[in-house]
């Protein structure tokens, strides 16, 4: 099979149908989805395909004190990827936009935004009031977010068919992930707790109430109570996060669906677990991350103002 062309006397290799697939496979669809916005906002603005390197260090340092560094970065990168695409020479490049970019880090970078962990006590809290379908959802989301410290892709990415019940509480199987975007998939072992809380409890009431035999696992329910076909979104689990930590009279604007994970990570260091077994359960590959909230969760131990106040 021939998959060349000629374009003006020269050849050019065209990517077959199966090639593309997999090309496109390389990427999560969320990252796609962000480097389309991404290329969208710029070509909104008044950039083009091609470009030059002084269109794009203009579109960087207009939006300087617009967006955030890391934005700026990832819309380089989606600049960069559509140049590529068409086999043209990318702007992103140039030693103007580096530059650019680079004194943009300097004078304009800031700490990453870092949202306040849900401990176990605010876990509670959220879902000791949980009444009807939709809390019963929320009770079990929150319990299961947080106890196997899922992102919120993982969490919305759960079916039915992963979720295991074994003697000692249940396996969740994770096919794909931030860190696996090759598909080898994990498992994530939640056992039994005593008590009220219990995610395993909580969310093999929410399959029995929600009548929910395949398919995704947390879904959405309308004012009726009743239970869609659609999973839930990955933002929707920052809203439900957002929602239940207001009603127990705490800021929301400092809360994520990322403090579920963050909680669970920070509780487990508050307790002495090893950095190892935390990254077991949130699949971390190196205990890098885990050092940080290990550090914020020993703050106040052996604080030398304890010995001179």
């Amino acid at each position: 099979m021939n998959n060349k062309r000629n374009v003006k006397g020269k050849s050019v290799l065209k990517l077959s149908p199966l090639v593309r697939q997999y090309v496109e496979a390389s990427l999560s669809e969320n990252t796609r989805r962000a480097y389309s916005n991404d290329l969208q906002h710029f070509l909104n603005w008044g950039g083009r395909i091609p470009s030059s390197p002084e269109r794009v260090a203009s579109y960087l340092a207009e939006h300087a004190d617009k967006l955030s560094y890391g934005t700026l970065n990832r819309r380089v990168v989606a600049i960069n990827r559509a140049h590529r695409a068409k086999k043209l020479s990318s702007p992103t490049q140039s030693d103007m936009v580096k530059a650019t970019l680079h004194g943009i880090r300097r004078t304009k970078g800031r700490a990453q935004r870092r949202v306040r962990p849900t401990l176990l006590p605010q876990i509670q809290a959220m879902v000791k009031e949980a009444r009807g379908m939709k809390g019963l959802r929320d009770k079990s989301l929150l319990l299961i977010g947080f106890s196997g410290a899922f992102r919120r892709s993982e969490l919305v990415s759960i079916r039915v068919e992963d979720v295991q019940f074994v003697t000692e509480g249940i396996v969740i199987h994770i096919r794909r992930s931030k860190t696996d975007q090759a598909g080898q998939g994990r498992d994530i072992a939640i056992p039994t707790m005593r008590g009220r809380y219990c995610p395993v409890k909580a969310l093999r009431d929410w399959l029995v109430l929600s009548e929910i035999s395949g398919g995704a696992l947390f879904r959405g329910v309308n004012r009726h109570g009743q239970v869609m076909n659609q999973g839930l979104s990955a933002q929707s689990v920052a809203l439900i996060v957002k929602e239940r930590i207001a009603a127990i009279g705490l800021d929301a604007k400092q809360f994520s669906g990322h403090s579920l994970r963050a909680g669970l990570v920070t509780s487990a260091a508050i307790n002495g677990v090893s950095s190892w077994k935390i990254c077991q359960q949130t699949g971390h590959k190196s205990d890098a991350v885990m050092q940080r909230y290990i550090r914020d969760s020993n703050l106040f131990i052996s604080n030398p103002l304890e010995k001179i106040w």
